[in-house]
């Protein structure tokens, strides 16, 4: 069976960005630098400290993050959402508050037509969250 998994690339504050998803989230965190890959001793001090791969692995999901960006560079654009489904409505306003620190609370979580509930809003790194709650 496949598992889905969200794989996020920032512009050199992975590590911040990710410890703050952290922080929201908890679970088991991880960060592998480039200074640790085979080839880290080559490359300049600046380059070492960079995410080659960092991971948070929750009970829900696992979310993951690097600081390196292709050649076409990094472009942030609203074509990716991260959907966070909650079981409750109080657990989508915890988190929705938690992410919406130094961000842009786009949409206020409000109940849909079909009873549902949903919210978005864009973080502190410009990653836009979708909400949802059947609660």
């Amino acid at each position: 069976m496949c598992q889905l998994g969200i794989y996020l690339t920032f512009n050199g504050n992975c590590r911040e960005a990710m410890t703050f998803y952290h922080q929201c989230f908890g679970g088991e965190i991880q960060f592998q630098t480039l200074g640790d890959s085979p080839l880290g001793s080559q490359l300049n001090p600046e380059m070492q400290s960079y995410i080659l791969q960092a991971s948070i692995k929750t009970h829900h999901f696992k979310l993951m993050g690097t600081d390196l960006v292709g050649e076409h560079s990094l472009v942030q654009g609203n074509s990716l959402s991260i959907w966070l489904e909650c079981n409750t409505i109080s657990e989508a306003r915890y988190y929705y508050q938690r992410l919406a620190k130094n961000g842009d609370a786009l949409q206020p979580l409000e109940s849909t037509f079909s009873g549902s509930f949903l919210g978005s809003l864009t973080d502190q790194f410009g990653k836009q969250w979708l909400f949802h709650s059947r609660d």
